[in-house]
């Protein structure tokens, strides 16, 4: 499974350079490691994928340093900016080339990202999106504040065509949502107190189903971002396609009808979302799992239940 805390170097001992957070589907959560001499036995021991939330450690801590004082949530994007992620984007791949391991990059935010990974993208590397990264940018600070912090935070308007391009492409493999439901009153602390983060599970698929209904991509193309590139890049068994053989995980929507997103319907624990007002199709009639209904127009049978995904 590759370095684990047990057998990684102490932390403490290398001289600074550039950290990322490191995911390998273990028990032991998220490592994040700032040295790059600890990243080295990681990409170099083991086989299975290695997951990275890729931003430069080190120059945001420089940088907070700069901007200190600041509360306006805007700043955000200034400090962690486009080269923190170029930085550690870079560094990843560096090494991935070097021990020829399976690397995938989270939550790609920026265009010079995109445009690195399309000039030499190797076959053994994938990257995901948000649709906050797709459809949002830094000009949601002035109607959300803190609401649209997240990590890594939004990027000016002109990256987003980048990244579309860059899905559209294959450059980029897949979306992601990278959820994370802060509440409201987590997020009234106001910055930098508050925490980075937005829900997005609801909102994803509606979200990106009216991009194709706008003809911004296809119905397939969703499709596979959301289903089939996922299990194939992690290598999950039985999920991803309607075909024999295959789990019946499915989701029927309605394409004709327009629905705004409204903070009372939300089902996630926070009761928000970046999406607020915004009208949308897509939404989910009926959700199978296993080929259970869960999800009956709105009416949620708890009874049913998933298992736990299998990885080959």
């Amino acid at each position: 499974m590759g370095a684990t805390p047990e057998n990684l170097p102490d932390l403490q001992t290398a001289g600074p350079t550039c950290g990322i957070k490191i995911f390998m589907g273990s028990s032991h959560g998220a490592l994040l490691v700032s040295q790059e001499a600890q990243l080295e036995p990681i990409f170099a021991t083991g086989s299975r994928l290695i997951a990275v939330h890729a931003e430069d450690q080190s120059r945001i801590l420089q940088r907070r340093q700069a901007f200190a004082g600041l509360s306006d949530p805007a700043v955000h994007s200034q400090i962690q900016d486009e080269e923190t992620a170029l930085n550690a984007t870079k560094l990843a791949l560096r090494l991935s080339y070097k021990y020829q391991r399976r690397l995938h990059i989270l939550h790609l935010s920026t265009g010079v990202e995109a445009d690195y990974l399309r000039q030499d993208k190797p076959a053994w590397v994938t990257a995901e999106v948000t649709p906050q990264h797709l459809l949002l940018n830094t000009d949601a600070y002035e109607p959300l504040g803190t609401l649209a912090q997240m990590n890594p935070p939004l990027r000016s308007p002109e990256n987003n065509a980048v990244l579309w391009q860059a899905l559209q492409d294959g450059v980029i493999d897949f979306i992601a949502t990278d959820h994370a439901p802060h509440t409201l009153a987590e997020k009234a602390q106001g910055y930098p107190h508050s925490p980075s983060g937005m829900p997005g599970v609801e909102t994803a698929l509606p979200l990106m189903l009216t991009q194709a209904m706008q003809g911004r991509c296809t119905v397939a193309q969703v499709a596979r971002w959301m289903s089939s590139a996922v299990a194939q890049a992690y290598k999950i068994p039985h999920k991803g396609l309607i075909a024999p053989g295959y789990d019946a995980d499915l989701v029927l929507v309605d394409l004709e009808r327009y629905h705004p997103v409204l903070r009372e319907e939300l089902q996630t624990k926070c009761g928000w979302s970046p999406f607020e007002g915004w009208k949308l199709t897509g939404w989910p009639v009926y959700t199978l799992v296993g080929g259970q209904i869960v999800c009956d127009r709105g009416r949620i049978d708890k009874t049913v239940r998933g298992r736990a995904l299998e990885f080959e």
